[in-house]
């Protein structure tokens, strides 16, 4: 590992607070703080293979428009910085196909309404970030665009399905990258990648049009920061008549009241949710973490194994498959051009009937019951993001687990549960292995209080700034193979 250091490395990886300072004091420009994350981009992501597709000359163009208001005295609380777009999100004039075959061609007529918001408040957007195919699986991969690179081992799983957005964010692709999460999906690359990943309060950002993931899919931040994160959300949240599911009030101010002490916080800490296996050094680093909250923030850690815990996996399995089993119809066209783990999927979950889905809804509706009586009695709790580091991206799961032809969700046993709970959850970076690969730390709190959530990372961060070490790039050895990216 090592901190880069040049002239477009330094202009990338700058936050947007820092961004925001920079054009109003005159020290940067919009076009130019655009124009070096292109020239950066272009170096490097043909080996990551971070996007889908790229707007350049649109993106220049709104970096001029930026700076005309700046300079006016018109800035807005975005202005010129710059963001990406997961690939599943419609951004007018562009395709939406969701990194699969069966798609293609889907050219979006407007902007997703959390677009908008981001567009309305001065960001430039840089282009469309990869994705697992449907955003189905924890892969960085996909029959369209390929392999999407971890940064910090080329090759490596970036965690899925917002894979680019997280790869994009570790490379310094720009300060804020917009991802959603299912089962994970915002989590688990930001733990796979060292960076800063919320999934807020359901419905605290709306989600056009409402997911069919039975109320467990959200759109939420991807940054290096908190802060970043934390200004992100203010812009995307708020109730949306498309949305009928949204939270009624609108964002805090989460930016300006991020400093908050953690000493006298009970916090529950589960190494394990009483059931989950989970590699030895990732246990030894996250359990230095919850040491860390103890020693230098002053909260009050009290390792547990929830009841509910063991409940999640049979709940959890049976409704990823569902989820995908509907799309049984497309096997006769597209089976040949998916991917063999999600065919798989799709044909278990397709065998399931409705009363099946009722009875485990059931099921689920008092084990989220559980969830949240138990953080009744604490702030927080904390566990690890996933139950490994970074590995092959071409397996299922690492070498050293138990093979199965679908089933991603063992390694990541304690993302799902807080989709099916609604309760706001994030990864921070917590530590990296002695291979030099990051680890987070999942910090999951009360239903609504994602402004809480914001400031136990915030001070976690101020003890342990792991997106301060950044991964050496380019790759030492280029792989043939990534796709070419549109322009």
């Amino acid at each position: 590992m090592k901190h880069v250091s040049d002239l477009h490395a330094e202009t990338g990886y700058m936050s947007a607070v820092a961004l925001r300072k920079a054009y109003g004091d005159g020290s940067l420009t919009p076009p130019e703080v655009v124009g070096a994350i292109y020239e950066r981009i272009a170096a490097l992501n043909p080996t990551l293979n971070a996007f889908s597709v790229l707007v350049e000359d649109q993106a220049l163009a709104a970096a001029r428009d930026s700076q005309a208001r700046i300079e006016a005295g018109t800035a807005r609380r975005l202005e010129g910085v710059p963001v990406t777009i997961k690939d599943a999100y419609d951004v007018a004039g562009l395709e939406t196909a969701t990194c699969t075959h069966a798609l293609k061609g889907k050219v979006a007529v407007q902007d997703n309404p959390v677009i908008a918001r981001l567009r309305a408040e001065g960001a430039v957007i840089l282009g469309k970030t990869t994705m697992s195919e449907f955003g189905w699986s924890g892969l960085s991969r996909n029959p369209v665009t390929g392999v999407t690179h971890n940064p910090w081992g080329q090759g490596l799983n970036a965690g899925a399905s917002s894979a680019g957005a997280g790869v994009a964010a570790a490379a310094g692709f720009g300060p804020l990258h917009l991802g959603s999460d299912g089962a994970g999906s915002i989590r688990m690359p930001s733990h796979f990648c060292g960076v800063f990943g919320l999934k807020p309060t359901y419905g605290r950002v709306p989600h056009v049009p409402v997911s069919n993931n039975d109320y467990a899919t959200y759109i939420g931040p991807m940054t290096r920061s908190v802060a970043d994160a934390a200004l992100m959300l203010e812009v995307m949240a708020g109730p949306h008549p498309l949305d009928h599911t949204c939270c009624e009030a609108q964002p805090a101010p989460y930016l300006n009241r991020l400093a908050a002490s953690m000493k006298g916080k009970r916090i529950a800490f589960s190494p394990d949710l009483g059931h989950a296996r989970v590699d030895p050094e990732i246990a030894a680093i996250v359990r230095g973490a919850a040491s860390l909250l103890a020693d230098e923030l002053g909260a009050d850690i009290i390792e547990t194994k929830p009841v509910w815990g063991p409940l999640g996996p049979e709940l959890g399995r049976f409704f990823w498959s569902v989820l995908w089993g509907r799309r049984a119809p497309l096997l006769d066209v597209w089976a040949d051009r998916m991917g063999a783990d999600l065919v798989a999927c799709i044909r278990e979950g397709a065998g399931y009937t409705a009363a099946d889905y009722i009875n485990a809804r059931e099921r689920k509706y008092a084990y989220v019951a559980q969830m949240s009586a138990f953080l009744e009695d604490y702030d927080f709790l904390i566990t690890p993001t996933c139950s490994v580091a970074a590995f092959p991206v071409e397996r299922v799961q690492p070498a050293h687990w138990p093979e199965h032809e679908w089933d991603w969700l063992a390694w990541s046993e304690f993302l799902y549960p807080f989709n099916m709970s609604g309760q706001p959850a994030a990864s921070i970076p917590c530590g990296f292995t002695r291979s030099g690969l990051p680890v987070g730390l999942q910090v999951v709190g009360r239903r609504f209080d994602d402004l809480g959530v914001l400031q136990a990372c915030a001070a976690f961060e101020t003890v342990f700034d792991g997106t301060s070490i950044r991964p050496e790039l380019p790759f030492t050895a280029a792989k043939p193979g990534c796709p070419a990216i549109s322009r």
